[in-house]
């Protein structure tokens, strides 16, 4: 048998993938050597963007029970005082979901592996370890550490880091010129955690709720919330200090236990790690894709890393769904890395940015630095979230490229629902409420939504998404499967544009939209 895509790695990454293309009916095969998801908590933060795909494949229900909701990012610089705050409490929610998760990754892990039962396609195989591949013109076949052979259309490697797969590949890393040994410490504790009384701390900032960054000479550091009790503490190394010392119960103890002020806690790990800002040169040969910490590695300073790799899969799964059942060219996989990559090195860039500040160790530029942060502070509004750049390439219309919201609507029922619950996802025609009924490219599955008719724009966030873009209620827009925008029709005429502009990206045979008169 020859699976439609064989994925290397089930850890959160490989798993949501594997999700994606389960329910798009795909056959897939997961290879992950580990036979349980690894014990002890490693990411920790996503974002509102991951939550919308958890939400797209039916498990939001499942997994927010498991989220723990916060409410951004808090700098202190080396004084004590505030110089850089990216908070959204009691502000809008314009995806649908708040800026901030904080989960335990062997929970998470656990669940996404256990929601792939429910499609009879999906075969995981937990303990099988991947030693080597070779391609074949329109297959790649695997080669397994028991002695068997497995085979795939395409390959997604999701190993990791120190990917087995790019390796073999011999596919190479572009360092970002950053490198910092950091001590990373879980902990379970009963009771808040003790904050010294920071100064300049916006009014409505709940430090419990936050995850906060102490640029502080002496020793950076980043305290950041857990789901439930779990908290993780984040020290920077000072030149000199070892790491295996470093690890050590006595050490650990004396780092965290002014934050516990003897609040009883358990230790659940301390580990040493290099913060690294690394991006693979290549994401694809031939029929294999580079996905998630495997493509590239991001500090955790946002808190990103696990979530470019969600957004990796997101962009991969749709575009592997329409070329392996025919409806697109494979050229069209071609624009994977030319979308992920610039998004990828965008955010990394400003993760290294911050990096760079927060871990200055020299006080007098430690002081000029909190004074100019503090003169040029973030402009009001920004959040994390905001870091997150458009897509310039690949398969972008006229005026798209960036996410779009997910406003609550009312359905055709009366039920105020999310905006992907209502349009079921896929491809998505959505209309203003002036505009005509059209049809699109019906291989695509376009489903034609009108707003006034389909659903009912209460909050007003949609009309004001078409105002601020210039926008009549004549106008349409088009939605990619991953809920970014291709594109905008002003009105019927430019629909028509967008449709064959659509059918050139996608390397579609010619198929014209059927306008209104």
């Amino acid at each position: 048998m020859i699976h439609d895509v064989a994925i290397v790695g089930c850890g959160p990454v490989g798993a949501t993938a594997a999700n994606l293309l389960g329910r798009a009916g795909l056959s897939v095969l997961v290879l992950e050597r580990e036979p349980d998801p690894h014990p002890l908590p490693r990411a920790v933060h996503i974002d509102h963007e991951m939550m919308r795909i958890f939400q797209g494949i039916g498990l939001i229900d499942r997994l927010l029970p498991l989220m723990r909701e916060t409410d951004g990012h808090l700098h202190i610089g080396a004084d004590g005082g505030a110089i850089r705050y990216l908070g959204t409490a009691g502000r809008a929610r314009p995806f649908g979901w708040a800026n901030d998760y904080f989960f335990y990754q062997p929970e998470l892990e656990a669940n996404l592996r256990d929601a792939l039962a429910a499609y009879p396609r999906v075969d995981l195989r937990l303990g099988a370890e991947l030693v080597g591949l070779v391609q074949q013109d329109d297959h790649v076949t695997l080669r397994l550490a028991e002695g068997g052979t497995a085979q795939a259309r395409y390959v997604i490697a999701c190993d990791g880091a120190r990917s087995s797969v790019r390796k073999a590949l011999d596919l190479w890393l572009d360092d970002l010129d950053f490198e910092e040994p950091w001590l990373v410490v879980d902990a379970e504790v009963d009771g808040p955690i003790r904050f010294p009384p920071f100064t300049g701390v916006p009014g409505e900032a709940d430090l419990q709720r936050l995850s906060v960054m102490l640029c502080d000479p002496r020793r950076p550091a980043t305290i950041v919330p857990g789901r439930g009790n779990h908290r993780r503490w984040e020290f920077m190394l000072l030149p000199g200090e070892d790491d295996r010392e470093m690890m050590g119960p006595a050490q650990v103890a004396g780092l965290i236990g002014p934050w516990v002020d003897g609040a009883p806690h358990r230790l659940v790990r301390a580990a040493t790690y290099r913060f690294h800002g690394l991006v693979a040169f290549e994401w694809q040969a031939g029929r294999v894709f580079l996905a998630g910490d495997a493509a590239h590695q991001t500090p955790p300073f946002f808190g990103q890393g696990m979530c470019h790799g969600l957004r990796d899969v997101a962009n991969l799964a749709w575009k592997l769904d329409l070329v392996l059942k025919g409806l697109a060219a494979p050229a069209l996989l071609e624009t994977y890395q030319p979308e992920r990559d610039p998004h990828v090195r965008a955010v990394i860039g400003a993760a290294v940015a911050a990096g760079r500040y927060i871990c200055e160790l020299d006080p007098e530029k430690a002081a000029e630095r909190d004074t100019e942060m503090r003169r040029r502070a973030a402009q009001p509004g920004a959040t994390a979230a905001d870091l997150i750049p458009p897509y310039r390439a690949g398969v972008v219309g006229a005026g798209g490229g960036q996410r779009f919201i997910q406003p609550m609507v009312t359905d055709a029922q009366g039920r105020r629902r999310l905006l992907d619950d209502v349009t079921g996802g896929g491809w998505v025609l959505l209309r203003g409420a002036d505009a005509a009924n059209a049809t699109f490219p019906s291989a695509l599955g376009v489903k034609t939504l009108n707003i006034g008719c389909d659903l009912l724009d209460d909050t007003g966030m949609l009309a004001a998404w078409f105002d601020r873009h210039g926008l009549g209620a004549g106008a349409s827009i088009l939605l990619r499967p991953d809920a970014y925008l291709f594109g905008i029709a002003a009105d019927d005429a430019a629909l028509a544009a967008l449709a064959d502009e659509l059918t050139a990206k996608l390397h579609l045979q010619p198929e014209r939209i059927a306008c209104p008169a």
